[in-house]
């Protein structure tokens, strides 16, 4: 199995801090963020990962990170991302890596509590397709949104005005490897982006998709809210905040 983090992008919402350096590597309480999505496919027991990033900070990921010695990796991989265009173009650059493999794809901006390793499981039993996670959220408009009918995804709604359910797809995707061929066959957006989404919807679309729920708390920290909410969360788990801190507060 595949760990593939992606840390790209321009992070414009946290603009000005992203002025100067890249989104991931903003901190979280007392870690850079792209350390988490790292650690939480350490976790899970996947020791090959990529890692895709762009800009102008792009160096700096290799001061920080090494070769992944930091999180007992032998190796830690690298790819160049030129300019934006969405998640599944920034998940293509791993075809030379991936191809042929089984992959689990997380954002890099993506901060869980609880270890992931029962669904990756899952997934590795799963004879093909595809496997998203969701998290019943308060504000399923930021987010794209799953449809269900018992143990079945419907459809996915990518950042809906009138969600049909509270259920988040995270930032956290398992994939077979016939995800390239699917990206292949995809049409920019609205938004001139090759959208997870419609990835996603393709698995659905040919009954190969499966779902679980996520334990515990998560959280992007894609805007000033989410990322002071997910320091909060953070500080609350290693104890350095007392009992009571929660997404209400911020």
């Amino acid at each position: 199995m595949i760990g593939i983090v992606l840390a790209g992008g321009l992070g414009t919402r946290l603009s000005p801090l992203t002025d100067v350096t890249n989104k991931h590597l903003l901190p979280v309480y007392d870690r850079p963020m792209i350390y988490y999505p790292i650690q939480t496919l350490v976790t899970a027991g996947i020791h090959d990962i990529l890692l895709v990033t762009g800009g102008n900070s792009a160096g700096d990921f290799l001061r920080l990170l090494g070769n992944g010695r930091g999180f007992g990796l032998a190796h830690l991989d690298y790819v160049y991302q030129e300019g934006e265009g969405g998640i599944a173009a920034a998940l293509l650059l791993a075809r030379y890596y991936a191809e042929g493999k089984r992959m689990v794809v997380i954002l890099g901006d993506n901060i869980i509590e609880d270890d992931i390793a029962p669904h990756v499981e899952a997934f590795r039993s799963q004879a093909q397709g595809a496997k998203i996670l969701l998290k019943k959220v308060d504000d399923p408009q930021r987010f794209g949104v799953a449809e269900l009918d018992g143990d079945h995804v419907v459809s996915i709604e990518e950042k809906p005005q009138r969600p049909k359910t509270p259920y988040a797809v995270t930032g956290i995707y398992m994939y077979d490897s016939r995800v390239f061929s699917i990206i292949d066959g995809l049409e920019p957006s609205q938004r001139g982006e090759l959208e997870i989404t419609d990835v996603n919807n393709d698995y659905i679309q040919n009954s190969v998709m499966t779902f679980d729920f996520l334990n515990g708390w998560w959280t992007d920290a894609g805007t000033f809210g989410s990322l002071l909410r997910a320091s909060l969360l953070v500080a609350r788990k290693k104890g350095a905040l007392p009992g009571g801190v929660d997404g209400a507060m911020v």
